[in-house]
């Protein structure tokens, strides 16, 4: 159930990202980058499960998903500025 729910919204960031490239106005690209930061912080959750869990785990993977949090928050910030 969480590796299903993991690549759900770890799938979901990219797509998002990938739709806010033809966005429709400036308003929709910061929407969309919004719905692709939740996405972010959604999987950054299940990782944090995982990593409780008993099963084998990648530690550095919850710390790259922070950094692309981080970079998603800045584009918004530069955007509505």
């Amino acid at each position: 159930m969480i590796a299903k729910q993991l690549l759900r919204s770890g799938t979901s960031i990219g797509a998002n990202i990938f739709e806010a490239q033809n966005a429709e106005s400036r308003a929709d690209f910061i929407h969309k980058m919004k719905v692709a930061a939740k996405e972010a912080s959604e999987t950054l959750y299940w990782l944090i499960l995982c990593e409780r869990s008993t099963y084998p785990f990648d530690p550095a993977l919850p710390d790259n998903l922070t950094e692309i949090i981080r970079i998603l928050s800045k584009i918004i910030a530069t955007s509505k500025g």
